[in-house]
């Protein structure tokens, strides 16, 4: 296993007994703290007199607290309310929580302050601590005056922020109990404090409800007249509209209508009267045309003139019948009966006729009137479609009406709902236990318990004393404890990660024996020393800055962390092993992004220290930090203009940072590095060179590249063994571990630098 307690190449020592390990024996603990009991005991009295005599000069305060069951379910006095209530379990809660915060709102506490005039009050900033010089000058000599407005809303609000760090409003949880708590240096005042806030509380709470009320009934009042107006409007529209186009009518029917249905009905009633006066016409036609009696029709027989005429002529006939026996044909006198025969005979037909004639004016008379009512009937029916036609706006009309009827008697109805509940307070909280004056303080605790705290940080102390003093006594013999030696591979690593994470030796220790390697410099990057960015965030002009790369980059402060120390320290290493006035060329070997973060914040570092820094691209498999600054290669000059590597030329991009960067070319390989270096050189126009990677595993023109440096720094990442990580790199060195200057533990989270998380969040 490698140890970084003694030079790479040099014979290990033998373990040292366990006996000897560092740390601290709980028993010589033990025994120490023992001999110093007297001691300890006497510090921890000391420290308890001095903690009661603390506690008999403090102010005591005294708390009294009042408690309120606000209930969210409000009283169902009016059908509806102004404001939905809250059914599920969270609402009501989320309602409590409001009202408890509502406790300690201004205007209940400013309420509070002016009920009990505690704004005169010096315990809270009143009476002659609330007063200017002036005034407080003044009352020395027996003359108040009286404040002006702008002076009185000063004290009340100092009086406010002087209350407010006096009251605490808690929820017991899983009820709808409130706890006011308040605390002054007069029991009594602390009651009286916490039933003045309760009482302030529950009259704003109803001021507010009617309030509430009070603002709905403005809202719609002010919303009534625009209503009412509207709903006039919509009804005169619909009266002229019907004036307009005769929708006139009685008991939900218009005249029209009436009209059409009573034509309707005389026309069937002249149909059947005609359909009669044609009847009898015809009857009295055929029985003229019969051979048959003409006066044997219903109208004949039921005429008394005729009646009489068929009575005589029966008469006459009888007569006739009587002298025919009696007298010759050609008598006289039968001669005259059988001429009044003849005349009678001849008025019954003329009676008939004159009744057929009538019959036939009546069938006359029937027609001319069916056929006027059909006429008329035709111009209803128009008339009717017309009608029809502009009963479509008319229900429209109608329905605007309705409408505004509707809103405006919901709106009437409301306002005057929402009018009453000015005077109804529909709040169901209340106080379930008034604040009573306090029997006992509750700051500072009881003598006993301060006299307790004291005693045991008073021992704590002196115990902690005397160990500290006896371990940096000169000469003193620490505490060790007794360690068993180690037996699994397990407890072994856990030994060897400690040795590297031991501080570094003094540069004045002795040197190596010749042919050993010195041990390298550790360097940790923690978290603490770096900040994050958004990657793909660039300064102004398209020159790009590398701490907004979106990798971990180093804080700026006026502190410098103990990376930078020890950065500072390998740089001077390089230099002394150089000997040279050129630019040192720095290699930062190791595997991922992370080695690549890491070699930035290396050149970050010397840059801030004024060092030209030039960093060259050296991983051609993976090339990172090639592809933050790809896009701006082609269009940046640098200081150097175009350096060549191979047959390519790649633009060196220079930064606000004071680090110019190399990018790496495609195709380029060590050779081609060798010569960028070289070129570098020559142009001394940097003082040093750090060369990114290049990666696991090396080949053989990488250890010919690694034979241009002048030193290496190993990147170990933490999550890893960083043991088995250092043997693979000592191992694939091959010769070259004695260039290794140092060693840089990254504690940087990988899955933040990761490029893939990086090209995301840009």
């Amino acid at each position: 296993m490698l140890n970084y307690d003694q030079p790479i190449g040099q014979t290990k020592p033998e373990p040292r007994p366990a006996g000897t390990a560092a740390g601290f024996n709980v028993l010589d603990l033990i025994r120490l703290l023992w001999e110093r009991k007297v001691a300890i005991v006497s510090a921890a009295l000391l420290c308890a007199c001095v903690a009661v005599a603390i506690g008999k000069t403090l102010t005591p305060k005294y708390t009294a607290s009042a408690q309120l069951y606000v209930d969210p379910r409000e009283l169902q006095l009016v059908e509806r309310e102004l404001t939905p209530r809250a059914q599920d379990i969270s609402g009501l809660s989320m309602v409590v929580e409001s009202q408890s915060r509502l406790i300690t709102s201004n205007n209940v506490l400013l309420q509070a302050i002016r009920d009990i005039n505690l704004d005169k009050d010096p315990e809270f900033g009143g009476g002659a601590a609330g007063r200017g010089i002036s005034a407080s000058l003044l009352g020395l000599f027996g003359i108040e005056s009286k404040p002006t407005p702008e002076q009185q809303q000063q004290i009340e609000m100092g009086t406010l922020d002087a209350l407010n760090r006096h009251i605490n409003v808690k929820k017991t949880d899983r009820t709808f109990i409130v706890d006011i708590d308040v605390w002054s240096y007069e029991p009594a005042k602390a009651a009286m404090l916490a039933n003045a806030i309760t009482k302030a509380y529950l009259a704003e709470s109803k001021q507010s409800q009617a309030a509430a009320a009070r603002r709905a009934t403005t809202d719609l009042s002010g919303r009534l007249k625009e209503l009412q107006q509207r709903l006039r409007n919509a009804e005169e529209a619909l009266a002229t509209y019907k004036a307009q186009n005769n929708f006139v009518g009685s008991q939900d029917n218009l005249i029209g209508d009436q009209q059409l249905s009573a034509s309707n009905q005389r026309l069937a009633a002249a149909r059947a009267l005609t359909l009669d006066a044609q009847a009898k016409y015809d009857q009295i036609e055929t029985s003229r045309r019969s051979a048959s009696d003409p006066g044997a029709i219903p109208e004949a027989l039921q005429s008394p003139t005729i009646a009489n005429l068929r009575a005589q002529y029966a008469d006459a006939k009888k007569r006739q019948a009587e002298l025919q026996g009696e007298l010759g044909p050609r008598h006289p006198a039968l001669r005259q009966v059988e001429q009044q025969v003849e005349d009678l005979h001849r008025t019954i037909k003329e009676e008939v006729d004159r009744f057929a004639q009538a019959a036939k004016n009546d069938l006359t008379r029937a027609r001319d009137y069916e056929a006027s009512l059909n006429k008329a009937l035709d111009v209803q029916k128009r008339q009717s479609v017309q009608m029809s036609q502009a009963s479509v706006r008319l229900r429209e009309l109608e329905r605007d009406v309705e409408a505004s009827r509707d809103v405006y008697q919901s709106f009437l109805k409301r306002s005057r709902e929402t009018e009453e509940q000015e005077s109804l307070n529909t709040s169901s909280a209340r106080v379930i236990g008034d604040a009573t004056i306090p029997q006992r303080r509750t700051f500072p605790p009881a003598m006993s318990l301060l006299a307790m705290i004291g005693f045991v940080f008073g021992g704590l102390a002196a115990a902690a004393w005397i160990v500290a003093a006896s371990q940096l006594a000169p000469g003193a013999d620490p505490i060790r404890p007794k360690v068993q030696p180690k037996e699994d591979a397990a407890s072994e690593r856990q030994v060897v990660v400690e040795t590297v994470k031991q501080p570094i030796v003094a540069r004045s220790q002795p040197q190596p024996a010749a042919g050993a390697i010195d041990k390298p410099l550790i360097a940790q990057l923690h978290e603490s020393d770096v900040m994050r960015t958004l990657g793909g965030i660039l300064t102004g002009g398209n020159t790009a800055d590398v701490t907004r790369f979106g990798w971990p980059t180093l804080r700026t402060g006026a502190a410098r962390t103990a990376f930078a120390n020890t950065i500072r320290e390998i740089r001077a290493t390089l230099a002394k092993r150089a000997g040279t006035d050129g630019a040192i060329v720095l290699s930062v070997i190791g595997d991922g992004t992370g080695r690549s973060v890491v070699a930035l914040n290396i050149a970050l570092s010397a840059a801030r220290d004024g060092v030209r820094v030039l960093m060259i691209d050296a991983d051609t498999t993976t090339h990172a930090l090639s592809d933050k600054v790809a896009h701006l290669g082609k269009s940046e000059p640098g200081r150097l203009g175009w350096l060549t590597i191979g047959s390519k030329a790649a633009r060196v991009v220079n930064t606000a940072n004071g680090i110019a960067i190399l990018p790496a070319v495609k195709g380029a390989d060590a050779e081609a590095i060798r010569k960028a270096i070289a070129q570098a050189g020559s142009a001394r126009g940097h003082d040093l060179v750090i060369l990114d990677g290049p990666a696991i595993p090396w080949a053989t023109t990488d250890h010919n590249l690694f034979e241009t440096v002048d030193g290496l720094v190993a990147v170990l990442p933490v999550d890893l063994d960083i043991n088995d990580c250092m043997e693979d790199i000592i191992a694939g060195l091959g010769g070259m571990e004695r260039k290794l200057v140092g060693v840089v533990l990254s504690e940087l989270n990988p899955a933040a630098i990761d490029h893939r998380r990086d090209r995301q969040y840009a």
